[in-house]
């Protein structure tokens, strides 16, 4: 076990040493990261904050380590239908659209906002932008190559998505995912098809630290699943900067478990699971 004050000193080595501040983030959250990463690395803290100031690729690693990186295909369906019924038909007359999904992780949700894009005729008219603080994941999610196995569960969220109309329950679509994949069973691959590669621009990004990181105004902004890893302060400071990084009537989308709470919450207007920027 380990004190307060260690994890304190290891917080300020990140710090100091990587510029990268995990001081808001959720307590208990950050101490089961890096008690993982004692495990892993069999290092104590005092060994862990010397091996982080001399080396600066093993820093990288452990930042890597801490950020919590899950996504899936169509991940919780009432909100995809939410963005498909609730946000894209108000934005169908703009000539250009800018979405940024924010803490993208391997991609998959990234994916799937192009595949219902492209679905609803809008795709060519999305710029759609996608960041993490995580470059490994980052990687996986250019390259757009899944393990089959990992992907096959959330396939029936697919068909929820784009064959079924919670509004209209006589309406039935038909749309396979073989239209955008390409899979092997056996090989245990499951890949984005070429078509639909590379028309999401993806880059690293410190949500904490960095400012706008595509300097544009935002139709959407997806953060799901990320800001329960923040303690509240962090939160707040978030949600005033997606206010302000929306365009006039933009639409914030987060986890369901996740809402928002404190003073940033007058400048949105809750419906449903969808929160939309109040202009004052």
């Amino acid at each position: 076990m380990f004190e307060s004050a260690d994890i304190l000193n290891f917080i300020k080595a990140l710090r100091d040493y990587g510029r990268y501040d995990f001081s808001n983030y959720s307590e208990k959250s950050f101490t089961r990261r890096v008690e993982k990463i004692m495990m892993d690395y069999k290092l104590d803290i005092p060994q862990l904050i010397s091996k982080i100031k001399t080396d600066r690729n093993f820093m990288e690693q452990v930042v890597r380590d801490i950020t919590v990186n899950t996504t899936e295909l169509f991940r919780d369906p009432q909100v995809w239908h939410a963005i498909k019924y609730r946000i894209l038909p108000r934005l169908a007359s703009k000539r250009e659209i800018n979405i940024w999904h924010a803490g993208c992780s391997t991609g998959l949700e990234v994916y799937s906002m192009i595949i219902l894009l492209n679905e609803m005729g809008m795709l060519h008219r999305c710029h759609i932008y996608a960041t993490d603080l995580n470059t490994d994941v980052l990687k996986t999610a250019q390259k757009g190559v899944y393990s089959y196995r990992s992907i096959s569960e959330y396939l029936e969220n697919f068909n929820k998505v784009l064959c079924e109309n919670p509004y209209n329950f006589d309406e039935h679509l038909v749309v396979t995912y073989e239209k955008y994949f390409e899979f092997n069973k056996i090989k245990d691959i499951f890949k984005v098809k070429e078509e639909f590669l590379n028309i999401a621009t993806f880059q690293k990004h410190d949500l904490v630290n960095d400012p706008n990181p595509f300097d544009v105004s935002y139709d959407i902004i997806l953060c799901r699943n990320v800001l329960i890893y923040f303690n509240n302060t962090l939160q707040n400071k978030l949600f005033l900067d997606f206010w302000k990084y929306l365009d006039t009537y933009g639409s914030l989308v987060l986890g369901i478990h996740e809402s928002i709470i404190g003073p940033t919450s007058a400048k949105y207007e809750k419906r449903g699971l969808i929160y939309n920027k109040k202009v004052f």
